[in-house]
């Protein structure tokens, strides 16, 4: 059974291990090299349990993904509304890690005074797209060819849900 928890600072080294290994695919995330935890430090403290929250997810006691919410845009007129961005470890794929992630983040976004939630999915990663819609995410946008990666240029796919309180 996976347990789902805030994360602290000291699942950081793994939170930016995980993000990193998504990297060399080119599927869910646009950084093109690895970071570093330490770059990742502020990232981390901008995030708080009563606001944005990054919950990981553990099997068997370890750390096997992570959710976060990010405000979105940085304007007081938006603090209803959060991005949410959900990385697996991959040898935790296809076990439904990332559906009881987002089923929790869906399900718990007003407690954090969320309206509207936002994510942001490249046009080829078909099986987040998915993910995204099973929960009743629609496509609210789409950024054609703004990412280039490799010398092949991607589409970003901006998904939104309105949740109900």
């Amino acid at each position: 059974m996976a347990n789902i928890r805030y994360a602290t600072i000291n699942d950081l080294a793994v939170i930016v291990k995980i993000y990193n290994a998504s990297i060399p695919s080119r599927m869910a995330t646009a950084d093109l090299k690895p970071v570093s935890v330490n770059s990742r430090r502020g990232w981390f403290e901008l995030h708080s349990p009563t606001k944005h929250p990054i919950w990981v997810i553990e099997v068997n006691d370890m750390v096997a993904g992570w959710l976060s919410f990010q405000s979105f845009y940085g304007r007081s007129a938006y603090d209803g509304t959060a991005e949410i961005s959900i990385y697996i470890a991959s040898e935790y794929h296809r076990q439904g890690l990332a559906k009881q992630l987002l089923a929790k983040a869906v399900k718990y976004s007003p407690n954090l005074g969320l309206q509207n939630l936002l994510a942001f999915i490249f046009g080829h990663n078909h099986p987040s797209l998915n993910l995204f819609a099973q929960f009743g995410f629609q496509t609210w946008g789409r950024l054609p060819g703004i990412a280039l990666m490799n010398g092949i240029e991607y589409d970003l796919v901006i998904l939104g849900l309105r949740v109900e309180s």
